[in-house]
């Protein structure tokens, strides 16, 4: 089974990690849902997450869920070379690395902006897709 990657796709930030993880993802292990899609919305409610305010990005990894730091670390554990060497930071503890991605999910759209649409995958890559 594939691993599926939750995005907001209103996010640029959260745009942009998307094709970056396909370009390093040769063997198309990762598989990729908008939250504010149908199947998106049907996840993040079966994880028991809100479906309005979008806090983390979500690892589905074989049916366990994994999120905000863990997610970014276990995604990139799975890109080729040379990414997997980001691991080194798993060392910090669990809390720290999640205050982190917390400060920077919740300024994402000031940081980096907002789309008033969601990333349309081009044809070579739409199969990656889950709507």
């Amino acid at each position: 089974m594939k691993s599926i990657i939750l995005f907001d796709g209103e996010c640029v930030l959260c745009s942009k990690w998307v094709p970056f993880v396909i370009e390093r993802d040769p063997k198309a292990r990762f598989k990729f849902c908008s939250v504010q899609s149908p199947k998106g919305q049907k996840l993040l409610k079966s994880l028991g997450l809100p479906t309005k305010e979008y806090q983390t990005m979500v690892l589905l990894k074989d049916g366990t869920p994994y999120y905000r730091s863990e997610a970014f670390f276990e995604v990139i554990k799975d890109l080729k070379k040379p990414w997997p060497w980001l691991q080194v930071f798993r060392v910090f503890p669990l809390k720290f690395r999640d205050w982190v991605y917390n400060r920077i999910a919740l300024n994402r759209y000031k940081l980096f902006g907002k789309h008033n649409y969601c990333m349309i995958p081009t044809k070579d890559i739409s199969d990656r897709f889950i709507r």
